[in-house]
């Protein structure tokens, strides 16, 4: 499509912004005068193919987003008050995995099922019963743990990323596409905080939030009072009233330590302790003094050989959604995409040699190149 000068220079200013330079600072990654890169951004001055490239690259984008037509869930967020100002590293590969699930939509086959939107609750009870709901999309009775969220968040629509950021990245972010939505959840956090991040996200999926970055999802009081009944939510979620309170019930009974009964309730629920203290103390099954010890509590390695415990590291980072993945070899196989592009789409986590086998032409089809 053809793009005018000003729509062009907007689009350059919003990614330059979003890769955290200043006009000065692109301006001398890609050998342009700072007065240039201005007439550029503002549409006064066209910008050349070279121009443009050098821009991408120093930006961390690929040429078409400034060229293609912007989908239209990317668009509505990025004419919100300040966008992605709290972690412009999260929005803006956030960003990226927009563009490509939606090519891939397009191209290939990357089936999301319809959003079944959960009415956005209003109280806590509310918030428990929408968690209740959420479970039975994913297929979850009211007592079992949530287990291995990336597979399960399809089924309510949701493609689920764990990248690492840094520690001074937002903890996750998520947002709605035309079909679907995706989360991108920090992986450089622990695995409990990243398992309450992308329930977070869920949340914000199934309660039709168009786009929203969670800058830490454990703020507590702090938190503003819809981020707080999310908050809500993705405890209720993992953390289910029934099952909880007879597991609670049964590991209590059996051991003599509180330290213990929540070593293991944390192990097989996989939740961190803060999560873990919160819930159980808003369901009433211990006082705030044994939710302050139980936040204290760490889990050893003696822990894990003692009471046979299986760590394991959901979310680590780099973490793809299977369909994703699939659909991104589908069209490699099927030639429709390059290895290059195959690589650039599963986010330089696979190499060349990783990629499978293109199937050999037959002779006939070959002829059928070169008669």
């Amino acid at each position: 499509m053809a793009v005018d000068s000003s729509t062009l220079g907007a689009r350059i200013r919003d990614a330059r912004d979003r890769a955290g330079l200043t006009q000065a600072e692109l301006a001398t990654a890609t050998s342009l005068d700072r007065s240039s890169l201005a007439k550029i951004e503002s549409g006064a001055r066209r910008v050349s193919a070279l121009e443009l490239a050098r821009i991408a690259d120093a930006v961390g984008a690929r040429i078409e987003w400034f060229l293609e037509e912007v989908a239209p869930a990317i668009l509505s967020h990025r004419n919100r008050e300040e966008p992605g100002a709290a972690s412009p590293a999260i929005d803006a590969l956030l960003e990226r995995l927009a563009r490509n699930v939606e090519f891939l939509q397009l191209h290939g086959n990357l089936p999301l099922a319809d959003l079944d939107v959960i009415e956005r609750p209003a109280t806590d009870a509310d918030a428990d019963e929408a968690a209740a709901r959420a479970r039975s999309l994913l297929g979850l009775d009211e007592h079992e743990p949530v287990l291995d969220l990336d597979s399960a968040s399809p089924a309510a629509g949701l493609l689920l990323f764990s990248i690492e950021l840094g520690s001074d990245t937002a903890d996750a972010a998520s947002i709605a596409l035309r079909s679907g939505g995706l989360a991108v959840v920090n992986g450089s956090q622990q695995v409990g905080r990243r398992r309450l991040a992308a329930a977070h996200e869920l949340g914000h999926h199934l309660f039709a939030d168009e786009y929203t970055i969670d800058w830490r999802v454990t703020a507590g009081i702090d938190a503003a009072p819809w981020e707080a009944r999310v908050d809500r939510f993705a405890r209720a979620l993992l953390l289910p009233h029934l099952g909880v309170e007879r597991t609670w019930r049964q590991l209590v009974d059996s051991s003599d330590a509180l330290r213990v009964a929540a070593v293991r309730m944390a192990s097989l629920f996989r939740v961190d302790m803060a999560t873990l203290s919160r819930r159980l103390g808003e369901l009433g099954l211990v006082t705030a003094g044994e939710s302050r010890t139980i936040r204290q509590v760490s889990t050893t390695r003696a822990d894990i050989i003692d009471y046979n415990l299986v760590p394991r590291d959901e979310l680590a980072s780099p973490t793809l959604p299977k369909p994703y993945i699939k659909a991104v070899l589908d069209l490699y196989r099927s030639d429709v995409i390059a290895a290059a592009r195959a690589i650039d789409l599963l986010l330089d986590t696979w190499a060349e040699e990783d990629l499978p086998v293109p199937p050999q032409l037959s002779a006939e089809a070959v002829w059928g190149f070169v008669s």
